[in-house]
């Protein structure tokens, strides 16, 4: 059972991505005026070692969104020793990665976008539709996503941009979306899946809309 007591608070059902100007790199000063918001539990609610805890910023400007994670490594990386990042790369998730779940329309949040970066830059895109027979995915959706990512002894980086397009459109200033952030870290399938907004589903399941929180734009 879940201890209440240590579930995240309606207070951090709230993500905000700030304008600037130009979005330059992983250290740029702006990222310093954005709020953070922190990846502590895993999917369940269940809290997650502070090992493995994350930050993560987001900030716009008129090509696209950048999301930035920074999480705490202390243990071996899960990933690929010959990474591909010319193209998606399937099955992505079952390494080490940090993820995006957008929805502009936040009255139809059942139909979404899946953005993820693995530390070694490999990432993945997709386009997703939750109705009465289940989930849709869309493999071959091109969003034209970026990533850029530095690890060090004990901390990752990884930051993901998504430009704007017919699909995901600028917004404006005060407009807001519903969005998840989640980060899988290490080889235990119980306890690698953590999220800012727990799912507390009985299986790891990132895949809730009713449980994204609001991303505003300001």
């Amino acid at each position: 059972m879940v201890d209440e007591t240590s579930m995240p608070s309606s207070n951090d059902s709230l993500v905000v991505a700030l304008y600037t100007t130009k979005i330059s790199g992983l250290d740029d000063q702006h990222w310093d005026q954005c709020t953070p918001v922190s990846i502590t539990h895993q999917w369940s609610g269940e809290p997650a070692p502070q090992t493995r805890h994350a930050e993560v910023r987001l900030s716009w400007n008129s090509e696209g969104l950048a999301v930035r994670f920074v999480g705490e490594q202390r243990e071996p990386l899960v990933v690929s020793d010959q990474p591909v990042v010319e193209s998606k790369t399937l099955g992505l998730w079952d390494r080490d990665v940090c993820e995006v779940f957008l929805a502009p329309d936040d009255i139809n949040p059942n139909h979404y976008f899946e953005f993820e970066a693995a530390p070694t830059g490999e990432w993945i895109d997709l386009a997703l539709q939750i109705g009465p027979g289940g989930r849709e995915t869309e493999w071959d959706y091109k969003s034209g996503m970026k990533t850029s990512t530095r690890v060090s002894d004990d901390q990752i980086v990884i930051c993901i941009f998504i430009p704007w397009s017919v699909r995901i459109p600028k917004p404006d200033v005060g407009d807001e979306w519903r969005a998840n952030l989640f980060r899988c870290i290490g080889s235990n399938e119980a306890t690698r899946y953590l999220a800012w907004r727990p799912t507390y589903t009985a299986e790891p399941n990132y895949h809730v809309p009713e449980a994204f929180g609001v991303l505003r734009f300001e």
